[in-house]
């Protein structure tokens, strides 16, 4: 996936906000002002995706794309690398996932709102 790709799947879900908190360098996309993906424009293109902590580790051990959080809680994020080796359907499961991890977090309230109930 390329960066326009990505930026449409994310503001496609519902209350998705973008910006750039911590630099030029690094789109972030917030779901209730919450992060869920953070993509790194400069160099190798590449995202981070909060991830259920067993299979952040079984993706890891699967694809040579996927590493650690950089920069982030190793346990519950990964770097996806962008370099068109993991099919697309895949990235999007895996935005998918971390945005609703992000959510069920939430008050009932929002998640609620959010979702649509």
């Amino acid at each position: 996936m390329d960066i326009l790709q990505i930026r449409n799947y994310c503001l496609s879900k519902a209350e998705v906000t973008e910006g750039f908190p911590f630099g030029d360098d690094t789109l972030v996309f917030k779901v209730n002002g919450k992060m869920f993906a953070l993509v790194n424009l400069e160099g190798d293109l590449s995202i981070n995706l909060k991830c259920d902590p067993e299979k952040a580790i079984e993706l890891r051990e699967h694809y040579e794309g996927v590493s650690p959080g950089y920069h982030m809680n190793k346990k519950q994020w990964n770097t996806v690398m962008l370099d068109f080796s993991i099919d697309s359907a895949l990235i999007k499961q895996w935005i998918d996932d971390s945005y609703n991890l992000v959510v069920q977090n939430m008050p009932k309230k929002d998640r609620e709102r959010i979702q649509g109930y």
